[in-house]
């Protein structure tokens, strides 16, 4: 049976299962979007590409699933940079489509082209310019394999329009094997595995430091049960909060700059780390040279280029995060572990010694205070998404994440304007739970009109702006270390009326005015159907601690 290429796009589509795209549509994808209209595929449109972008990658990370786009050529390509930047830092499975100009107008600088292939080759897993239609559904096939395995990433198809106009035998096609991309294989690590073995019977000062590829392979099962097993503490990047429940005992929070000192200080004194689907972030490390210097470093990661990147590890196993764990799993079940008695205490005593804390007033709303009381609210069951800055830290200090895929944020790139869109994907990708956006007065208004995208589909997230008036993490720092020379960071002025604004967008909006309202305001929130916003104005100089500065070591902490 004759189809042309956008109708084999649809198919391809439906083979992959897809059931969600976010796009935007233009003149160079009209085929693919008529083609659209027909196949029966469900379509968010947003109001900006990279906010279709930004909900594609969310809607990724909470079902499990490749996320997908549509975007048209030139501005509408470009906009899908930040976003696919964005996934790409992160390890989000994605595929974006785009269309292009005809095939003979490509080089001559026809209306809207982009080169957009080549622009998005730093930020892209994989692209493809697709000027054959024969090769279209090969194409997809490769493209969904590819951004789903070994380490997810986005890919991109670029489509010319006279491909998605032209007709052939359409013919069902599986991912053929592709050289050199053979994630698959099945590594041996067998014997690294018997050597971290003796390790973790060895040591007497063990943590599990785990991230965000464990909580894409699925291995935080695994990860619970050697921890508790063995009596081994856990902390989690940034990414990886959910991955080990934060109620537990043995959970430490997040390490790092604005990590929990407790997290801090049991990295630094550790003699075994294993490090579980971590990239070793400068944002963890601080002083690569002081960085676990006492420990030998395990490293667990499915990307030989993350192994001894960063820092020299001592074990490095290339792998699946979930299948080694389990394998690990099976080497130490019968294993008794008596000897990090002395280790729990002192974990026990820095936990103590240095909470995380901050001064409640009875005048003005504390943004640590707000973020408990939705925890305490969802009971830590809630879908959280933020923007990038101190409500950010914020949240990834005080809201108790107790499950994988639970929190959706922009980890390597630091998007701003990411959490409006992400809770849009997070809520079509999991519409049974209540998902919550904490997010800044200036990262709201990076993308603020997906508040639109939100009210016409009528999807229930709600939305809390903490208001302090500054773009605030770069206002601390200027407090910090410029002397409060606060350069283009006050926002107070020129910010909108943000309930008035939710309201003129179609959603319900509530404003918090002191410390008294913030429990009463939120429930209201939560309770009430479809979209809503929450403008909490809080501290204006209320400052993220602790603080690691950039390039330091826990043993400079300020705060």
């Amino acid at each position: 049976m004759k189809k042309t290429g956008s109708q084999i796009v649809m198919e391809c589509l439906k083979a992959q299962g897809v059931d969600l795209i976010f796009g935007y549509p233009g003149g160079q994808i009209m085929p693919i979007y008529d083609a659209l209209y027909q196949s029966g595929l469900k379509h968010i449109l947003t109001r900006h590409e990279q906010g279709a972008c930004h909900a594609a990658d969310s809607y990724a990370r909470v079902s499990g699933n490749v996320g997908v786009v549509f975007a048209t050529s030139g501005p509408g390509a470009t906009n899908l940079v930040t976003g696919l930047a964005n996934a790409y830092m992160d390890s989000v499975p994605l595929v974006a489509v785009t269309g292009q100009v005809p095939t003979a107008s490509i080089g001559t600088d026809a209306f809207q082209e982009a080169d957009i292939y080549g622009i998005t080759i730093p930020v892209t897993k994989y692209n493809y310019l697709v000027k054959d239609v024969n090769l279209l559904a090969e194409t997809f096939a490769e493209a969904f394999y590819i951004a789903r395995t070994g380490r997810p990433g986005p890919v991109l198809i670029d489509i010319p329009k006279d491909v998605q106009f032209a007709s052939i035998e359409y013919v069902p096609t599986q991912a053929i094997p592709l050289l050199k991309y053979v994630p698959e294989t099945r590594y041996d690590y067998a014997d690294e595995l018997e050597t971290l073995t003796r390790y973790l019977r060895e040591a007497q000062r063990p943590v599990l430091y785990v991230g965000g590829g464990a909580v894409q392979s699925g291995a935080a099962a695994e990860i619970l049960k050697i921890a508790k097993h063995a009596a081994i503490p856990v902390t989690t990047t940034l990414l990886g909060l959910g991955a080990f429940p934060c109620d537990d005992d043995l959970f430490l929070g997040f390490p790092g700059m604005h990590g929990t000192r407790c997290a801090n200080e049991a990295i630094h004194h550790a003699d075994l780390l294993i490090a579980v689907g971590v990239r070793f972030d400068d944002r963890v490390t601080g002083d690569v040279s002081r960085f676990a210097k006492g420990a030998k470093i395990a490293h667990i990661d499915i990307d030989p280029a993350e192994h001894r990147k960063v820092v020299d590890t001592h074990l490095p196993i290339i792998g699946d995060a979930k299948e080694v764990m389990a394998a690990l799993w099976q080497r130490i079940a019968s294993d008794t572990f008596d000897a990090h008695a002395a280790w729990l205490q002192q974990i026990a005593t820095w936990k103590q010694q240095y909470p995380l804390t901050y001064q409640q007033s009875d005048t003005t709303v504390k943004p640590q205070f707000v973020v408990q009381q939705i925890s305490d609210l969802t009971q830590g069951e809630a879908i959280i998404t933020t923007g990038v800055g101190q409500h950010q830290m914020w949240t990834g200090q005080y809201y108790c994440f107790k499950h994988p895929r639970q929190w959706v944020t922009s980890g390597g790139l630091g998007t701003m304007g990411f959490c409006l869109p992400s809770a849009v994907g997070a809520q079509l990708a999991a519409p049974e739970k209540l998902v919550v956006c904490v997010t800044g007065d200036g990262s709201v208004q990076m993308n603020m009109q997906e508040l639109v995208t939100a009210a016409y589909y009528r999807i229930p997230i709600k939305i809390v702006v903490l208001d302090n008036g500054y773009l605030g993490m770069v206002r601390q720092w200027q407090e910090l270390f410029f002397e409060r020379r606060y350069s283009e960071t006050h926002l107070a002025n020129g910010n909108p009326d943000f309930v008035a604004l939710a309201k003129s967008c179609g959603l319900e909006a509530f404003r918090i005015s002191s410390p008294a309202d913030v429990r009463s305001t939120l429930q209201q929130a939560f309770e009430t159907p479809g979209p809503v916003l929450v403008h909490c104005p809080i501290e204006p100089e209320e400052n993220v601690y602790p603080m690691i500065p950039s390039g330091k070591s826990v043993l400079e902490t300020i705060g």
